[in-house]
């Protein structure tokens, strides 16, 4: 049984008790200290109900509401589809908070909803990466640059699309707008995003990527560097072996 599974089986055994339940997140978040219980969350999307969900994702306790965020997207995939506009439009609201824990239960609460409905994803990424909030926009380019996901072409597409646009809105901003901690936040994502979607589909994605060294922008110039020291991108990157004569 994996860790995910014993905490599965306890929180279930705990019979959706409210406060039994916030008590057995709190004393087993791994908080504080530097890394938060990503399984335990899991668990929790996996199994609780949806009141709870419902109730944790507006908890003024940081881990909590990460727990509750999450849930969100097992909601979303639960739900009958013309039911869903609701919780998405709390998971948005989540994607801009101040908390960078909850903006990363955003990312995994998308993720969830694309591992069983990748169309799903592919529309949410679509409309959250024009939003005018740059933090809605690391969202949407978090949530999809995942590898697992990628194994999909149409969302593979998506991806590199997504990191497109998020990259030409940090361009297109007057200077003085690049301090903004919601852009920096982005750019910071976009940093790693890129590489991810271009190892979805190298084809389509190298030439995109190659594309933006063309920019005078050194928000977007930054963007480049660091996609090319991953060693997932350096890897394509490199000339090919020449064989010795």
């Amino acid at each position: 049984m994996s860790v995910r599974d014993e905490h599965r089986a306890a929180l279930l055994a705990l019979d959706d008790d409210p406060t039994a339940v916030c008590a057995y997140l709190t004393a087993r978040s791994g908080l504080p200290g530097p890394r938060a219980n990503l399984e335990l969350i899991g668990a929790f999307a996996d199994v609780a109900p949806e009141g709870l969900v419902l109730s944790l994702a507006d908890s003024p306790d940081e881990y909590l509401r990460c727990c509750g965020t999450v849930g969100l997207g097992r909601l979303v995939v639960d739900a009958p589809s013309g039911e869903r506009t609701e919780l998405t439009d709390r998971l948005r609201i989540r994607a801009a908070e101040g908390s960078w824990r909850v903006r990363e239960a955003v990312a995994m609460a998308l993720q969830l909803i694309g591992d069983a409905e990748p169309a799903t994803l592919r529309a949410l990424v679509a409309s959250w990466v024009d939003d005018q909030d740059p933090l809605v926009r690391r969202a949407a380019v978090a949530g999809i640059c995942e590898p697992r996901l990628l194994r999909s072409p149409d969302t593979a597409a998506t991806a590199l699309d997504a990191c497109a646009v998020a990259t030409a809105s940090i361009d297109a901003l007057p200077s003085d707008a690049h301090r903004d901690t919601g852009v920096r936040t982005l750019r910071q994502a976009l940093g790693y995003c890129w590489s991810v979607a271009v190892a979805g589909d190298p084809a389509a994605g190298l030439p995109r990527f190659a594309a933006l060294r063309g920019s005078d922008d050194p928000d977007v110039a930054w963007i480049v560097r660091e996609n090319e020291k991953k060693v997932r991108l350096r890897r394509m990157l490199a000339p090919p072996d020449v064989p010795s004569r």
